[in-house]
């Protein structure tokens, strides 16, 4: 049996992996700047992060939502302590577009209505409702096709509010930062602006955190710059560390009801460990703050590096446009220097985004390969 086909592969068969360096076959060592699309959020194979989940594997692995999970609750609390958002409910999953899919149907539930507004360049992932808020045609399929879900242009708050009128719409969702689009950050005025929109027009605001989330940008969450308190918030990616788990937050004025959302495997006790895991490394070794001071200093550097153009990004999230097609770059990053970077919707953006447990050294690394790849042309 084949397997179906769906990326366009590095050539390389990874077999080890640790911090932020990764190995193939052969032993080769490489640098791992994209963390598996923002994925590896404390480094590979964190010692902590091993025992916390063989430790749960030697008590029990998985029970359904059956019965009392008590991790799920720690998990939950410890959330909320970094989260900074204690008031918030939290129902678990396994993606970051079952977390969307699951934060459209509340929203929709709690008004009463089945339109949506989404943004040019978005992408909220490839399962029915959210591929249908993702603007990119490829992806959508004739049966995602709605009518009532609308895409409007990134950063208009006049277009949002000419949907609004029609007060048909349930919600908008909006990535904290765009992440697949190429490091598109929403300004603070824009954000404030569409959370001033949605109380206006009893519309639900949901924010994206699935890639922008979990500290990656110098706050716990991207639309924390901005002050402003989301209705429904998604995340995944970084909270397991390679673990599968997603989780939606939700504002307390949304009543729970047995019935209304479900899930096998979200939340199992391994997720569950996984998943405090990476908040308790997060915590012990500030990770926060330091994704903050060193993607200052990152964007600092690369804005004076001949043949970039420009560069995007908060914290450890960082969009890198060239005077080129990235393409070949990124192949001569991992042919000749051995690093891992990633690729956006735009052919001449470089996207990085790397554990957040990346050093300095590494970083620069990086920095003296783009320079020599953007020199030679």
């Amino acid at each position: 049996m084949n397997l179906f086909d769906v990326y366009p592969l590095i050539p390389v068969t990874l077999t080890k992996a640790q911090g932020c360096k990764l190995w193939d076959e052969n032993g080769t060592e490489y640098l791992d700047l994209y963390g598996g699309h923002a994925v590896i959020s404390i480094g590979h194979t964190h010692p902590h992060y091993v025992k916390r989940i063989k430790d749960q594997l030697d008590l029990m692995g998985f029970y359904s939502n059956s019965i009392h999970i008590p991790i799920q609750r720690e998990f939950a609390t410890k959330l909320g302590e970094l989260s900074g958002l204690p008031d918030y409910q939290l129902f678990l999953v396994n993606s970051g577009a079952e977390a969307n899919e699951n934060a459209i149907k509340m929203a929709s539930f709690a008004t009463g209505k089945s339109g949506f507004i989404a943004f040019s360049g978005g992408f909220h992932g490839r399962t029915s409702g959210a591929v249908a808020l993702t603007d990119n045609s490829k992806i959508v399929a004739p049966c995602n096709a709605r009518e009532d879900f609308h895409i409007v242009p990134f950063g208009d708050l006049d277009a949002v509010e000419e949907v609004l009128k029609s007060n048909a719409i349930a919600g908008v969702i909006i990535e904290g930062i765009q992440g697949v689009g190429g490091i598109h950050m929403p300004s603070e005025d824009f954000l404030r602006g569409l959370s001033s929109l949605c109380k206006k027009y009893e519309a639900k605001l949901i924010l994206d955190e699935v890639q922008s989330g979990y500290g990656r940008t110098g706050k716990f969450f991207a639309f924390q710059w901005a002050g402003i308190q989301p209705d429904l918030i998604s995340m995944a990616k970084g909270m397991g560390n390679g673990f599968p788990i997603g989780g939606l937050l939700i504002s307390s004025e949304f009543q729970a009801s047995y019935g209304l959302l479900g899930t096998t495997f979200g939340g199992n006790h391994l997720a569950c460990a996984a998943g405090l895991a990476v908040l308790e490394v997060m915590e012990g070794e500030n990770l926060q703050a330091k994704a903050n001071e060193l993607g200052e200093k990152m964007m600092e550097q690369l804005k004076n590096i001949p043949g970039v153009v420009d560069v995007r990004g908060k914290g450890l999230m960082i969009g890198i446009d060239l005077d080129r097609d990235a393409g070949p770059v990124r192949s001569e990053l991992v042919k000749k220097y051995k690093q891992f970077t990633g690729s956006a919707s735009a052919k001449q953006t470089i996207r990085l985004l790397p554990p957040l447990s990346v050093e300095w050294n590494e970083l620069n690394s990086f920095l003296n390969a783009l320079r020599e790849i953007l020199a030679t042309d």
